[in-house]
C-alpha cells in the first residue's frame, strides 16, 4: 500500500493551504471589502475553512478504506498545527488576537506532542479523545470568527483556550503511567 493515498494528500494539502491564509491575512488591505468585510478576510477564512474540512475527511476516508499508514498518523495531526499555529500567529499580528492566548494553546501542542512520542517509544499509541476532538472544532470556529472578524469572536477564542487547556489536562492524566 502506498503512503500518498487520499487521505495523506489531504493532509498534505492542509500544510500547502496554511501559508495562503497567512498571505490573505497578511495583504488583506490589497483585496478592498464586499459588504463591509475585507476580501482578504473572505479569501483566508474561506481556505481556512476547507483546510480543516479535509481534516474530518482525511480521517473519515483512512478508516472506512482501512489505509491508515505511518505517513498519516505523522502528517494528519503536524498539518492541523501548522494550519492553527499559521491562523493564530496571523491573528497576533493583526492585533484580533492576544499573544499569551496562543502561547497557551501551542504550550498544550507541545505538551501533548511530548506526550505522544513518549508514548510511541514505549509501543503505545494514544489516539485523539472526544476531549481533543472538541478542542480542535472549538478552536476552528473561534478562529474562524476570527478571521471574518466576527463580534464576540475574542471571548469564543477564550472558550477554545479553555478547552485546550482542560484537553492538555486530560491527556496529562490518562498519561501518568507513562512517566512513572
Amino acid at each position: 500500500m502506498t503512503s500518498w493515498n487520499l487521505p495523506n494528500l489531504l493532509s498534505m494539502s492542509r500544510v500547502f493551504l496554511s501559508p495562503l491564509v497567512m498571505v490573505f491575512l497578511a495583504v488583506r488591505g490589497q483585496f478592498g471589502s464586499l459588504l463591509g468585510v475585507n476580501i482578504g478576510d473572505i479569501l483566508a477564512g474561506l481556505v481556512f475553512i476547507t483546510a480543516s474540512i479535509t481534516d474530518a475527511v482525511d480521517g473519515y476516508v483512512a478508516r472506512k478504506r482501512r489505509i491508515v499508514t505511518d505517513l498519516g498518523k505523522f502528517i494528519d495531526p503536524l498539518a492541523d498545527k501548522i494550519l492553527v499555529v499559521a491562523a493564530l500567529v496571523s491573528l497576533v499580528e493583526l492585533g484580533r488576537l492576544p499573544a499569551w492566548i496562543v502561547v497557551i494553546i501551542l504550550s498544550r501542542e507541545f505538551i501533548v506532542s511530548g506526550i505522544r512520542m513518549v508514548a510511541a517509544a514505549g509501543g503505545e499509541v494514544i489516539h485523539a479523545s472526544p476531549l481533543g476532538k472538541a478542542k480542535t472544532v472549538s478552536q476552528i470556529v473561534a478562529i474562524v470568527m476570527m478571521i471574518f472578524d466576527i463580534p464576540y469572536s475574542l471571548p469564543v477564542m477564550w472558550g477554545a483556550m479553555l478547552m485546550t487547556v482542560w484537553s492538555g489536562l486530560d491527556y496529562i492524566a490518562k498519561s501518568r503511567d507513562f512517566f512513572r
